[in-house]
């Protein structure tokens, strides 16, 4: 088969999950396989939910894990959702990465790169909301937010000026060409940080990754890996925070004198002191891997 994208950290994920002899583990972003066929393969005994909102992603696997065909189960939904519907399942591993995959960003038609032919960027394609809506009906407040909020742009303000006084836009390529004139930091696209903001109010990222671990909380599941592989910054504050409160086996107000709460409160610890990060030859020969971080936690 010919592989659109290169799973990132995959050494690093199987040596995460070396020791799981039996159960399930999750891979919430399955994509293309990469890192659901190296687990298939590594670890003999388990088995695979494979869960992707993309359905051409979902195709996809399910050709390259066919020879897997028993031991793999998949979902086309939000990864945010998945957990719940397996409560009574013993699973023992948790994977998400929740970047971009290389076919959606490659494939001019999904609308993510700067030279994309439409304005789209949706991991779902039937999800209703798109990046031409974001962009060509939003108000300048509106976008403000999302520039400065899921940018963490300075100039949030002139840029979504910019956007106002040339849409409407038909295509990335278009609203590329226009943030281009802007100007920005050396060696990084203009457009880098407003196609981010865009993209993930299109898909709700933040909101997912919230309520996946909320779905892992509520679920109470005992004896489990979670990993979570992000991109940027935003992403991986989340990451971090979370874990670190779920290690807390207080949880009583900060004013209380005294412990209320039974002080057993604790999930369970957290793996990686340091987010784990490709190494010098993963970026040579796989650049997209650059930014990636992955966090791993416990649960007990």
């Amino acid at each position: 088969m010919n592989i659109p994208h290169i799973p990132v950290l995959l050494n690093e994920v199987k040596e995460t999950f070396l020791d799981i002899n039996d159960g399930y583990i999750v891979d919430c972003t399955v994509g293309y396989g990469g890192h659901s066929e190296a687990l298939l393969e590594q670890n003999p005994n388990i088995k695979l939910i494979c869960c992707d909102q993309d359905a051409e992603a979902i195709k996809f696997s399910k050709k390259r894990l066919k020879r897997f065909e028993e031991r793999v189960t998949y979902e086309h939904a939000k990864f945010s959702t998945v957990i719940e519907k397996y409560t009574d399942y013993p699973i023992r591993g948790i994977l998400a990465d929740i970047g971009v995959s290389s076919l959606q960003l490659d494939k001019s038609s999904r609308g993510f790169g700067f030279d994309s032919e439409t304005l789209d960027m949706r991991m779902n394609p039937e999800n209703p909301k798109s990046a031409q809506h974001v962009v060509n009906e939003y108000s300048q407040n509106e976008l403000e937010e999302i520039l400065r909020e899921y940018g963490e742009m300075r100039d949030f303000k002139r840029v979504a000026k910019t956007i106002i006084e040339n849409r409407p836009f038909e295509s990335s390529r278009d609203l590329a060409a226009v943030l281009k004139k802007l100007g920005g930091k050396p060696k990084i696209h203009p457009a880098t940080l407003p196609f981010q903001a865009i993209r993930i109010e299109v898909n709700n990222e933040l909101g997912e990754l919230n309520e996946l671990f909320e779905s892992i909380y509520n679920s109470k599941l005992q004896n489990c890996l979670v990993a979570i592989i992000s991109f940027h910054s935003l992403e991986d504050r989340i990451v971090k925070k979370t874990y670190k409160l779920w290690t807390k086996s207080c949880i009583c107000p900060a004013g209380v004198m005294r412990c209320e709460c039974g002080n057993d409160h604790s999930l369970g610890k957290i793996i990686t002191k340091k987010p784990i990060i490709p190494t010098k030859e993963e970026e040579k020969t796989n650049p997209r891997s650059r930014s990636s971080k992955m966090r791993v936690f416990k649960l007990k």
